[in-house]
């Protein structure tokens, strides 16, 4: 099994010292390959492990790498915000003056938000490269899930897409039959047609172009080979390993373009009817495609 999907998910957690993270990973479909990379304020330099490591493994898809880190509790240094306490004083005066509210305790002070913080800040640069290095296997592991994900969802849609295929070599045999038949039909045609113009005393030059015309619908040889053709390139290649995605989404447009002659050019409803169905089924293949990396 070769395929891989676009869509999948992928999470790695991790700690050192102080700090505990956890990482996601998660993709959708996309034409192109996109890396969006999200993380607590001072730890911007792993974006760039984030990208190359999305870059080393998919080639396709709509890519989120999300880091969330803290730092335990008594850890960091503690500092008193001034001037947050003081907008709060200053808020709650006018009520303390009028009566309306007791004087603020210091406890009910502290409990504010925003009056005691927390520094989360690394001064030391080797404990911070130390930190991110650690981080950034954190996110290989993710994408690795992630990877496996749309690995997974690879062999459902190479089951999927075999049967489609094998679905429309099928009908493709089908047609083949009953285009043996066309040459008949547009023989009678003809006649048909031949008849009438010569109550319009046609010309042996317009008889040969209705003869003509009529030969060329009748022969729908080259599209059925087409057809088989293509039949065959699919098969190939859902067995190559890397991303066939775009290659699948051309050989659609292949498929759809030979079955539109196909119908056009059919002198039968038994025909046409087949015609119909080959284009049902290519439309579900090119769907499927969609989500092929």
């Amino acid at each position: 099994m070769s395929l891989s999907g676009m869509t999948g998910f992928g999470r790695a957690e991790g700690a050192l010292g102080a700090w505990s993270w956890a990482v996601e990973a998660r993709s959708v479909n996309g034409r192109n390959l996109e890396v969006r990379f999200r993380g607590p304020p001072g730890f911007e330099g792993l974006e760039r492990a984030a990208r190359e490591g999305a870059h080393s493994r998919f080639q396709r898809g709509q890519l989120t790498v999300g880091l969330q880190a803290k730092r335990s509790e008594g850890a960091g240094a503690v500092r008193l915000n001034l001037e947050q306490l003081e907008r709060y004083l200053a808020a709650g005066a006018p009520y303390v003056a009028s009566g309306q509210a007791m004087p603020p305790s210091l406890d009910g002070l502290l409990a504010l938000r925003g009056v005691i913080e927390v520094a989360d800040a690394i001064e030391d640069p080797e404990a911070q490269a130390a930190l991110e290095a650690a981080m950034a296997v954190s996110i290989a592991a993710a994408l690795d899930g992630l990877a496996a994900g749309r690995a997974e969802e690879g062999r459902a849609l190479e089951g999927v897409l075999g049967g489609l295929v094998s679905r429309i070599g099928e009908l493709t045999g089908k047609a083949s039959a009953l285009a043996a038949g066309q040459p008949v039909l547009i023989k009678a045609r003809f006649e048909k047609r031949l008849t009438e113009l010569a109550g319009e005393a046609a010309t042996e030059e317009r008889i040969l172009q209705e003869a003509a015309a009529m030969a060329i619908k009748a022969d729908v040889q080259e599209e059925l080979d087409r057809l088989r053709g293509h039949v065959d390139a699919a098969r190939a290649l859902l067995d190559v390993e890397g991303g066939v995605g775009r290659k699948l989404d051309f050989l659609t447009q292949e498929f759809m373009r030979e079955a539109n002659t196909l119908c056009s050019k059919s002198a039968s409803g038994a025909l046409t009817s087949v015609g119909l169905d080959l284009k049902a089924t290519i439309e579900q293949f090119r769907e499927q495609v969609q989500n092929v990396e």
